[in-house]
């Protein structure tokens, strides 16, 4: 992607011209798109380079929403268009949209839930499930305070209004029944619910449907039912793994079983095509991800399903990422290698208890979890899945899986600070620029009823992408232009002095340029140049 920051910033265009003879001067616009929708990125910015009239045509917005759709997906782009407004009916700038996700380096925290609201919340709590389905976030089971388990369910409506105090409902309780370490994900409008604790340390195996139904009047009702599988199912479990990987498959893996033993063996659910039913079947594979639980799996369209973290059989935090993927028409796991050199010095990688969201671009967002010495975490990452070579590319001389460069980047995160955390519980909006928090284990003060300092939480908040529309651009421009004219207002008021004989009263209009042009510099009409100092800056 560096090369498409170049591309894009380069005041010049190579002087040389395509000759008119040649047969691609000669097509429409309409076909050149058409071939363009085709290239990649590198390839679509080298034909940009050939001439003006092809750099006018590569730089369209009209074009760049296709390429997002061809990315990200078309779920993701009208969603992305349907929560940012603009006057209108205008484009927005996705040229530049697909490089702010390209090269994502700070993600933004709002706070969504006040503890001391007199609005009905859910009970704080850690190693349940939290789902976006249907423009609701659904929320049902885990554990609680004194090692009990929660069996209700809780439905909040988001809307179009993401940013607001949710108003959670409570629509059921006692079905399922109750449990922690379970997975739930989702397939269309369904939630597919499978295993768990309850507080007697019962391993779980059974599965279950869920609906959400909404009413004109935003009345929300969830209905649950046990999914018949007949007598073949996955040994009982907790703290496992779970995704779906297209409109009626999902993937277990791993998890603690029985005398809490882990596991490393994955299963595969085929629903029927009424959700009414659904058949296990055992995935056996070599290699395969070692025993572990407390792990993430993750499916990127196009790519496969990636594995990361969890606890292993010795009890330590792991830091392996694996991928899942159709090989030779056959699912088979194969180890995604990477250079530990390439996380920033002093930070801890090794992890479990995360979430692994997928976000705008096909990127995983991990966020938190805990090391092997139970230190909970609050730092964000992406793990960028397209540095990950394709199988038919590897070299046959290494065996031991498929070698990533700089796949793995820290983000900054603004605003609100959460409480680090681990065993919560994350999902994105349709748009994937937005993501739900809910819960966890938190730090807590040592107390007596606080066994090892440790306490449930009950916040919820957003988590935001640090993405600029052209509109939000211009207007903290404008924002920077107002402070400093008022700044530099107020000094040259002290400069000049503010009697009506001095130079400003002659002046009304302080002209400068642009500070994103020259910020080293202010020109003052008819006065000269002058500095903006430290000692000015200070007062911005």
């Amino acid at each position: 992607m560096t090369t498409f920051f170049m591309a894009e910033t380069s005041t010049s265009t190579t002087s040389s011209n395509i000759g008119s003879s040649s047969p691609i001067v000669k097509l429409a616009q309409d076909h050149l798109f058409t071939i363009l929708l085709l290239l990649p990125i590198d390839s679509l910015i080298s034909f940009a380079r050939t001439c003006k009239r092809f750099r006018s045509l590569t730089g369209s917005d009209t074009l760049w929403e296709s390429i997002c759709r061809r990315e990200w997906g078309s779920t993701s782009v009208d969603a992305l268009k349907s929560s940012i407004n603009t006057k209108n009916n205008q484009q927005l700038p996705w040229m530049r949209l697909y490089k702010q996700v390209s090269q994502l380096d700070s993600v933004s925290c709002h706070k969504l839930s006040d503890q001391d609201s007199e609005l009905m919340l859910p009970t704080p709590r850690a190693s349940h499930c939290l789902n976006f389905v249907s423009d609701c976030l659904v929320l049902f089971g885990g554990g609680c305070e004194g090692g009990r388990d929660l069996d209700d369910t809780w439905v909040a409506y988001i809307g179009n209004d993401f940013q607001r105090m949710l108003k959670w409902q409570k629509v059921n309780s006692g079905i399922p029944n109750g449990r922690f370490g379970h997975t739930c994900i989702v397939i269309g409008d369904y939630l597919v619910l499978f295993g768990g604790i309850n507080d007697r340390g019962m391993r779980q195996n059974d599965t279950w449907v869920g609906k959400v139904v909404l009413s004109e009047n935003l009345g929300i009702t969830l209905s649950w039912r046990l999914l018949d599988v007949r007598s073949i199912a996955p040994p009982p479990r907790g703290a496992h793994a779970a995704c779906c990987i297209d409109k009626s498959t999902m993937v277990i893996h791993g998890g603690i079983g029985l005398c809490g033993l882990r596991m490393g063996d994955t299963w595969i659910l085929e629903l029927s095509e009424n959700f009414c039913s659904g058949t296990w079947r055992e995935l056996v594979t070599h290699p395969s991800p070692p025993a572990r639980s407390g792990h993430t799996l993750t499916c990127i369209e196009g790519t496969g399903i990636v594995l990361f973290g969890g606890r292993g059989s010795g009890y330590d935090a792991l830091h392996d990422v694996w991928l899942l993927q159709v090989s030779e028409d056959e699912l088979k796991w194969k180890q995604i290698l990477y250079n530990l050199q390439d996380i920033p010095a002093g930070v801890s990688l090794p992890r479990v208890g995360h979430s692994a969201t997928l976000i705008l671009g096909g990127r995983l967002l991990i966020y938190g979890g805990e090391d092997s010495q139970r230190r909970r975490k609050d730092d964000f990452w992406v793990l960028d899945v397209s540095k990950i070579p394709s199988h038919k590319a590897q070299s046959p001389l290494n065996s031991r899986g498929l070698q990533a460069n700089n796949m793995w980047r820290m983000l900054k995160a603004k605003g609100y600070k959460p409480y680090r955390r681990s065993f919560h519980r994350a999902c994105a909006d349709h748009s994937g620029c937005r993501l739900y928090v809910f819960g966890g284990m938190v730090d807590g003060l040592l107390q007596p009823a606080e066994a090892y300092g440790l306490r449930f939480d009950g916040e919820l908040f957003l988590v935001k992408l640090e993405l600029e529309t052209e509109m939000q651009r211009r207007n903290r421009y404008l924002g920077h232009e107002f402070i400093l004219s008022l700044v530099l207002h107020i000094s040259a008021m002290t400069f000049f002095g503010a009697g009506s004989s001095g130079p400003l009263s002659r002046c009304p209009d302080v002209k400068y340029n642009h500070p994103f042009q020259n910020p080293t510099r202010v020109v003052l009409t008819r006065y000269g140049s002058f500095p903006i100092t430290d000692h000015v800056c200070r007062h911005v």
